[in-house]
Formats: structure tokens, sequence, C-alpha cells
């Protein structure tokens, strides 16, 4: 089943907002891009290279950090909230990004007054964004993430250090392991790869369709390898 088909034949179980969301170098945004194109839907992405706090962020967090927060979470609720009040006969809308995610990257940068400040904005920022119908979370080893941090070479990631990775990949564990605002999909993209390869990317659209309530978890390496056997 090409793209193509896909759009065509299954569209009407699609669900109506979809989220992607992972450490950075997992996929996020690959994926998101091309789920898009699938259903030809409106795609929301968080813009990192908007952001122009971001590369001091990663040359001196301590003194960036705030700004870089804020800064991301003015832009994500502010897309959010242009999408509920756009176009409402657009079936599909897929986003790389979770509201949500936003405090766990200010828990891990910001000191105690910084997040107090930073809680009182998302507070009156997020109180009517919408929740999406379903959350696929990507899951990948520190040693895969910076590999492909490395190989896609954008110049302000190749000062992430292993071990704010390792803090990061713990916390959104952390978070999704208590997540309950939505259906969730865990899928474990160490050995996938959907960007490339067609059939990787199949599978995964396939085990997206199939979930529109609870939490699962799927690893694509097993179905593989069961596959060849």
């Amino acid at each position: 089943m090409n793209e193509a088909n896909a759009s065509l034949s299954l569209s009407h179980k699609w669900p109506a907002f979809l989220v992607v969301e992972g450490p950075i170098g997992v996929g996020k945004t690959t994926l998101a891009r091309k789920l898009s194109r699938s259903f030809d839907s409106n795609l929301l992405l968080e813009g990192a290279d908007d952001n122009p706090f971001l590369e001091r962020f990663y040359e001196n967090p301590r003194a960036a950090a705030l700004p870089t927060q804020l800064h991301f979470l003015l832009q994500r609720a502010r897309q959010l909230k242009e999408m509920k009040q756009g176009d409402m006969f657009s079936p599909v809308r897929v986003a790389d990004f979770l509201i949500e995610k936003d405090r766990l990257f200010a828990e891990l940068t910001l000191d105690e007054d910084e997040l107090d400040l930073y809680e009182q904005v998302y507070s009156s920022l997020t109180l009517d964004v919408p929740k999406p119908d379903l959350v696929v979370y990507l899951q990948a080893p520190v040693e895969v993430l910076l590999k492909r941090i490395q190989k896609r070479g954008f110049a302000h990631e190749q000062m992430i250090e292993a071990a704010y990775l390792q803090r990061l990949c713990d916390a959104y564990i952390r978070f999704f392991y208590q997540y309950a605002e939505a259906p969730l999909l865990i899928v474990n993209a160490a050995d996938i790869d959907f960007a490339n390869n067609e059939k990787d990317y199949q599978l995964l659209l396939e085990r997206i369709l199939a979930n529109r309530s609870g939490r699962h978890y799927f690893n694509p390496s097993s179905v593989i390898m069961q596959e060849l056997e």
C-alpha cells in the first residue's frame, strides 16, 4: 500500500489530531512530515530553527534557558490556538510536538525562580489548547540519538552532550509513564528506518491506524524478525 492509496482508503480511520513525540534525534519531525503527506493533512512543526535563543542555550544552558523555553512555549501555544480556530473541516492535523512536554524541558533547564515564572506563563497560555486523539512516542537509546544528530549535521546540535541527552530521555520516560491525556503508542525507533524504507514506514503506519484508545507498545524489529522466520 503506497502513500496515495493510504490517503484514499484509510483516511476515515485516521485520528483528527495526531502528535509525534520523542527526544532530539529520534525522528519525530521526519515521521510527522511523512504522515502529513500520506493523508494530505495540516502540519504543525515546533520550528527549532526559528528560536533565536537555541544556539545560545547549547553554548551556555544556564544563561539562555529561560528565553529559550519561553520562546518555544509561546510559539507552540500560538500554533495550537491557531489550529483550533482554523479550518474545522480539515480532516487531519499532525504535529511534531506535545504542548505538555514543554514543561519537561523547563524542569530540566530552569532554576526554581525561573520555573515559577515559566509555570505562571504556561498556565495562562495552555488553558484551552486542543488535546490530541493519539500520541506516538518514539524511543531510542542515547547512542543511537547521538549518531543521528551527528549525521544530520545541524551546527547548534553538535554541542549536545550525551549526559544532557540521557537526562532528557529519562525525563521523557517518566513523563509518558504517567501520561493519560490521550491514547498513546510507544514505539521502539532504534532499528526502524521510516525515513528511507517504505516497508518500515507502512508497518508503523498500520500500527498507528490500529491504535485508537489506551496505551500500546510497538517493537518493529520483533515484527520484522517474525516475518523472516
